[in-house]
């Protein structure tokens, strides 16, 4: 007995990528990555994590927000270049309103101590949040090609290098990126290679 293809929802158009992706910018203050894999895997059904992940991946390495990437490629999955412009219109035009009002009550009270405070807390808060999206991510590595053990060892020489030695992120790209990248490469030639 063959089973069914698992048919997944997808965006009924450009517009349908664009209120999802004005409301995804909308929930994150201080960015949308903590939510985003939420919001499109679990919400929208629209992504796999792994599908999630692997666009994550590629947009870390390419230039630019990390998010905007992702809702360029997402964009173009389902609708090409009109789909990637609806998707990345949505993550920016609502924050940049947004920013520029934020920007000038700033100007006129960035002096108060309650602000002060009020941004260290928000600090805190963002860096919870990225430390939850690692960890709920973390889980979509088990099916990973290099295996769990070389994925935390990779894992942990990148914070590492970030946290620790504060690298920036082209020489962590070429330190610890480019060897996982022949890595993976290598374990899945040798899981097609015949016995």
């Amino acid at each position: 007995m063959s089973s069914l293809p698992v048919v997944r929802p997808r965006p009924s158009g450009p517009r349908d990528l664009f209120i999802a992706f004005t409301v995804l910018a909308l929930q994150g203050f201080g960015g949308v990555l903590a939510i985003a894999q939420r919001h499109l895997c679990e919400e929208k059904r629209w992504l796999t994590r792994a599908e999630f992940l692997e666009m994550l991946s590629l947009g870390q390495l390419l230039p630019g927000p990390n998010v905007c990437n992702v809702a360029l490629m997402v964009g173009d999955k389902f609708y090409g270049w009109r789909g990637a412009a609806a998707a990345l219109a949505g993550m920016m035009l609502a924050p940049l309103v947004l920013v520029l009002a934020l920007t000038a009550l700033y100007a006129n009270f960035s002096s108060l101590p309650v602000v002060a405070g009020a941004l260290k807390g928000m600090g805190a808060v963002a860096a919870g949040m990225i430390v939850g999206t690692a960890l709920r991510l973390g889980s979509g590595l088990r099916t990973s090609p290099m295996g769990m053990p070389a994925c935390v060892v990779l894992g942990f020489a990148t914070f590492a290098l970030i946290a620790w030695l504060r690298l920036p992120l082209l020489m962590v790209v070429l330190c610890v990126g480019i060897p996982a990248c022949v890595y993976a490469w290598w374990r899945i030639g040798r899981s097609k290679a015949p016995n």
